[in-house]
């Protein structure tokens, strides 16, 4: 398929409905986890709802569009962003705009910020549609995590960014951001018209229940039994800031019996793999695509650790929360909030892989960690079920096209 000349255009989909979002972004990918997580959930939300559509617009290997129950599907033809695999650029000026006049939807949402909310907004012009920002990830903080401590020139790359991202935000007529952190880092930058909705997770798949058979998960993925395991899940990438828990963990071997599962991909493999040739403690598997594998892993472990200090929410934390799994995380960004608001796990100073040691192992060597894990799935039941995000995301769109 090419949606060059030639192409027929459909009609709008669910034409009917009283709010049509067209979701737009490049951080979707087929090993990509939350903001795919995101939008697919939000097309199960507008699937039962007649009033409400979703067209969602992002990047592909080719041409393509599909259709389901609540959802149309443009993939637009784009080259990869280099050390971001699986990610696409999204380059098709004149499709977008295509796209954007057959849909003529209620209101658009970018979930990127770089070459999209340019063509978006430039496409959208004539049509004087609402532009919505969400926030996923803060590219400032990506650059430069630690800004108190930066050199000269790291501050200017720093601060620099920042001035491109309020370029691309204050251009919205609303952002959206998963916490409260991202909130407070957008208006300190000079970004005005936010809102905080926070995320949600499948609360009948992420189960304490997967606990039951904790051992056959193990035991498939050869995995030990005979001890508590810390885990890492996501991208091997410096913006989740790994290094400091690979740094961490010889300490945190020597002085405890527990091991660590590594599971993802990214450009910062090479270290993880070195760290597991070294250490007959380290255990390394691939990116978990299968829900159900996914939900059965986090079940599985003892303790989920995320160091990334800049997360905006953190949704495979959320995730583990909700399976009755405890989470050891930076003192800093969207993890730590949720820690706070549940009492599920502990914090450790952000960036400090003696500071990750330390508190990794008074977590793991407490009599109450499973407690800890009830604390989570009762804070991920009481705060976070996907029908109440979706519900306040949608008023806003109805707040913003009004």
């Amino acid at each position: 398929m090419n949606f060059g000349r030639g192409f027929t255009w459909p009609a709008p989909f669910r034409e009917a409905a009283g709010v049509r979002v067209l979701d737009i972004t490049e951080w979707f990918g087929e090993t990509s986890g939350g903001v795919r997580t995101y939008l697919n959930e939000k097309a199960a939300y507008v699937a039962d709802r007649p009033d409400f559509a979703q067209v969602l617009v992002v990047p592909g290997q080719e041409d393509a569009m599909s259709e389901e129950s609540g959802r149309r599907c443009y993939r637009l033809r784009g080259p990869h962003i280099p050390t971001q695999k699986p990610y696409r650029f999204m380059l098709a000026t004149r499709s977008i705009r295509r796209i954007i006049e057959t849909e003529q939807p209620t209101v658009i949402e970018v979930g990127s910020c770089f070459a999209v909310p340019w063509i978006v907004k430039r496409a959208a012009k004539a049509s004087d549609i609402p532009l919505v920002g969400f926030f996923h990830g803060n590219l400032a903080r990506t650059v430069c995590p630690f800004p108190e401590q930066a050199s000269r020139m790291q501050r200017r790359v720093y601060d620099t960014t920042w001035k491109y991202m309020r370029a691309v935000y204050g251009r919205c007529d609303l952002t959206i951001c998963a916490s409260e952190f991202a909130a407070t880092d957008l208006a300190n930058h000079g970004v005005e018209r936010v809102a905080v909705v926070p995320l949600g997770v499948d609360l009948a798949h992420f189960h304490p229940r997967r606990h039951d058979y904790a051992c056959e998960t193990r035991e498939a993925l050869s995995l030990p039994t005979d001890r508590r395991l810390f885990a890492f899940v996501g991208r091997f990438a410096r913006e989740k800031e790994i290094d400091v828990l690979l740094d961490a963990w010889p300490e945190i071997e020597k002085r405890t019996d527990a091991g660590l599962v590594l599971v993802g991909d990214g450009h910062q493999r090479k270290q993880v793999d070195a760290l597991a040739s070294r250490s007959d403690r380290v255990y390394r598997l691939p990116y978990q695509g299968d829900r159900d594998a996914l939900a059965n892993l986090l079940a599985a472990m003892d303790v989920i650790v995320s160091p990334g200090s800049a997360e905006t929410f953190g949704l495979c934390a959320l995730e583990s929360l909700s399976s009755g799994t405890p989470v050891l995380a930076a003192d800093r960004g969207g993890v730590a909030e949720q820690l706070a608001r549940s009492g599920a796990g502990a914090t450790f100073a952000a960036g400090e892989s003696e500071s990750l040691a330390t508190a990794a192992i008074e977590l793991i060597e407490r009599e109450d960690l499973p407690m800890l894990g009830y604390r989570g799935r009762e804070y991920a039941e009481r705060e976070h079920e996907w029908a109440t995000t979706f519900d306040r995301l949608f008023a806003r769109y109805r707040e913003v096209a009004a």
